[in-house]
């Protein structure tokens, strides 16, 4: 039987769901976290810490190591909530955004002091508020490269080991399509205004919760978020465009976890080729299926570089992705058997979330749009790599995390970046080629 009569058998075909993580009682971090409100007077914020030693745990699949499974991850305790509270009322603060650092078993907060407050007078009360750990101002801090005027940039740990910003005086990822296969997106976020070519929904006709949904939205804003445009942060390759084909469906409203099968993806894949996508990511993980391998490897034969989330345990059951000319990607944070794989920074990525939110994430899924994004780079450079080509430029321009205690490496950006342009250094960027 022929693919498209496959395709035409839709009403036909079992859903077979898979590649996803739920949780019995999931948890939030609060909405004010991180919202995208513009800070206006600077001189007026300040950052303070307090204990945050007991959290609540949630479970988020953008949150995961491998794609959609299942992983815990962080919130405020109440306690800490209550003392920022507390702060706000005894000093006549206001919190502007505020997140959990579990590293440190804090809960920081961006605050703002009244009109005509004496800030350095503030500060030094609250060092000695028994109440906090940490008093300082919030300053701004200056990237190597081209200089980005979005105020979150300085909070992109992923963008900053993998030295995105030396590598974008260079490139861009412009001219470069990206088809995403995931859930939909927030077409209408402002930090990815301009970046969406084509949205296509092959699950259901809901717009609204096209709109809604997570995972996507987190996947296309670590890839293509605007550069300097004054909103939120910067993606890996903010001139690239891209394809928005929805072919897994989010199961709650308030968490990523999500569910494709055989046929929504085939269909996505076949509408990728036939836009002419130069990368597809995936960051989803599934089984063996032989309609979807026959579809990647047809797409792999037409130069189409796949980019895909590598498997939790390759030797327990055959893997979707894990096949001849699929880029596989880990994050840094979770070591692979596979000596193929690729690594890229996977904890605590700052991202988007839908209506024009922002948020932490961490997982195999956003180590592989990082990735995805530096291929753009290298696209956007020579149209005429390889998937082949582009895994050892990649390859070739790994670097060993200083502080980790693993082999595990990641891809610099800049270095291979520069591998292709032939010319030019990362410690002394090129003056901007756009």
């Amino acid at each position: 039987m022929s693919l498209l009569a496959i395709l035409r058998l839709q009403a036909t075909i079992l859903m077979v769901a898979w590649a996803c993580g739920c949780s019995n009682a999931p948890a939030r971090v609060e909405a004010r976290v991180l919202a995208n409100q513009p800070y206006q007077f600077p001189e007026r914020l300040i950052i303070a810490a307090v204990d945050n030693d007991s959290v609540e745990l949630f479970s988020r699949a953008g949150s995961t190591p491998r794609g959609y499974d299942i992983i815990a991850a962080y919130g405020p305790a109440p306690p800490a909530r209550r003392v920022i509270r507390s702060l706000e009322a005894d000093y006549g603060l206001r919190e502007l955004s505020a997140w959990p650092i579990i590293p440190l078993h804090m809960h920081c907060a961006v605050l703002e002091a009244p009109e005509g407050t004496d800030r350095a007078a503030l500060l030094t009360t609250l060092s000695h508020d028994r109440r906090v750990r940490l008093a300082q101002p919030l300053q701004i801090f200056a990237t190597r490269g081209e200089k980005y005027n979005d105020p979150y940039v300085g909070l992109q740990r992923g963008f900053r080991q993998m030295n995105v910003a030396d590598a974008h005086p260079w490139s861009q990822g412009e001219g470069v399509t990206i088809a995403l296969i995931d859930t939909g997106v927030d077409i209408q976020h402002t930090d990815l205004r301009g970046r969406i070519a084509t949205a296509v929904n092959f699950v259901d006709a809901d717009a609204a919760q096209f709109q809604r949904d997570r995972h996507g939205t987190e996947i296309a804003g670590v890839i293509a978020a605007l550069a300097n445009n004054r909103e939120g942060i910067v993606g890996v390759a903010p001139r690239a465009r891209l394809l928005v084909y929805k072919a897994c469906w989010q199961l709650r409203v308030d968490a990523d976890a999500a569910r494709c099968n055989s046929l929504t993806l085939a269909r996505a894949l076949v509408a990728a080729f036939d836009s002419h996508a130069q990368i597809i990511n995936m960051s989803l993980a599934g089984p063996e299926d032989p309609l979807l391998r026959d579809l990647i490897r047809e797409g792999i034969r037409r130069g189409i570089v796949f980019v895909g989330a590598a498997p939790a345990d390759p030797g327990a059951s055959p893997s979707l992705l894990h096949q001849p000319g699929i880029i596989e990607v880990a994050s840094t944070e979770n070591r692979s058997a596979l000596r193929s794989v690729l690594y890229a920074p996977g904890r605590e990525i700052l991202t988007l979330l839908p209506g024009g939110r922002y948020d932490f994430v961490s997982g195999d899924s956003i180590a592989t749009a990082e990735v995805t994004g530096v291929v753009s780079l290298l696209l956007a450079k020579d149209r005429m790599l390889s998937s082949g080509a582009v895994y050892d430029l990649l390859r070739n321009a790994s670097a060993r995390p200083r502080t980790a205690a693993t082999d595990n490496d990641y891809v610099d950006a800049c270095t291979a970046v520069i591998a292709v342009v032939g010319r030019g250094s990362c410690a002394q960027p090129a003056e901007a080629e756009h």
